[in-house]
Formats: structure tokens, sequence, C-alpha cells
């Protein structure tokens, strides 16, 4: 198990308190998200699922992908998801250039403007940083612009081939609660320990009385 903790500590979210780690509330919510999308068959299949369970959720998509497959980017938002901007081409801010690495939210974000078929559908200013590494002045520069930067308070680790598909289910389910920001991956390197675990979190949370919302802000 990597020392990324499944749980976000208090004290990195205090140390960072203008970036979204969570929704304050009270109310049985919890907002799924996915990373590194769209991917064809995999997209589709978690929309499917979603719809199964009248759940809505936060898709950070990659500007190239959008590119290479717009039809499933518009299905996203088509089923009232949302989506939000993972970088042009998934790059570590802790190894680009400010500038750089603004270009490349700011290529991305043309790309998703481009690629929305129905002028009433309207892209949020929502970003979140791969890997979750970013500068300060990137994150100071990007909220300057706007945008609303996207933690996560939970992680599911679907992408860690280290670990059980039981064990991907149980760091969601121990550690989630009212207003919890869940990262999942719509990536093919994710998909197996995904597709075993999301089905079973939509069934455990709604059987609790829980529902699931997309960012809105």
């Amino acid at each position: 198990m990597p020392l990324i903790p499944v749980k976000t500590p208090k004290v990195i979210k205090s140390i960072f308190p203008n970036y979204v780690w969570n929704i304050d509330t009270t109310e049985k919510v919890i907002y799924l998200t996915f990373d590194d999308g769209p991917t064809p068959q995999i997209t589709n299949w978690i929309l499917n699922i979603l719809n199964q369970y009248n759940a809505k959720a936060t898709f950070f998509c990659i500007g190239a992908n959008v590119e290479k497959y717009p039809d499933v980017f518009q299905g996203i938002l088509n089923e009232n998801h949302r989506v939000g901007n993972h970088t042009q081409h998934h790059i570590k801010g802790w190894k680009t250039k400010n500038k750089a690495y603004i270009k490349n939210v700011e290529k991305a974000q043309k790309v998703f403007e481009l690629n929305v078929l129905n002028s009433e559908l309207r892209i949020q200013n929502l970003f979140r940083p791969p890997y979750g590494k970013i500068t300060f002045k990137q994150g100071k520069t990007l909220m300057a612009l706007g945008y609303k930067i996207i933690m996560w308070d939970v992680l599911s680790f679907d992408w860690d081939k280290s670990i059980t598909q039981e064990r991907c289910f149980n760091n969601v389910t121990s550690k989630a609660k009212p207003g919890s920001i869940v990262v999942f991956h719509d990536s093919v390197k994710a998909s197996k320990h995904m597709m075993h675990t999301l089905p079973k979190v939509l069934e455990h949370f709604s059987k609790k009385g829980y529902s699931f919302k997309a960012l809105e802000f």
C-alpha cells in the first residue's frame, strides 16, 4: 500500500484551505469523481451504472482524451454529470514551470468548450491536478483565473494493482461520510478494480440512504 493515505488528513486540508477537499454538509450525499478519461467502453460503462442508481458524478477529463473521444465527452454532459479540467496532457505540477502548467490547463479548457455541442450545457471552471501535485504558485494563479481546485477526501486506490478489489471497496466504505469527495478513475489501468468496486459502493451507500451528486459551485 502506498504512503498516500486513503483519507486526507485534517492537517493537509488546513495547510491548503482554499482547495476543496470535501463538501461541508450533514446531508447523506457523496460526491463521486472520475479522473483521466474519457475512455471508450470504460466511461460509458460508468455512465450506465450511475444511471441505474440515479447517481450524478464529476469527471475530471484530460484534454487530449476529449479530442480523441468527443462523443464520450458529450455523453457525460448529456447525462447531466459535470466535467472538470485535469490538464491537457496529465502533467505533474511539481515538475512543470508555472507558465507551461497554466498554458496546459487553459488548452484543455478550450478543448472542452469546443466540444460542447449543446449551448445550454455549462462548463464549470473545476480543476484537479494530476497526481494531486500542484505548486503554491500554480494553485494561486489558477484560482486568480477563476478555477476551483478540487482535491479529495477519500481515495479508492482503484489504480493500485498491489491491493485487492475488496481492499479497494473497503477504502471507500470505511472512510466516506456525508460530503466526501471520492476519487475513482475511468482509465484502462484502474478499470478492473473500479468496475468491481463502483457497483458495490453505489449499492452499499444507497441502502444507507445516501444519494450521489455532481459538484456544483
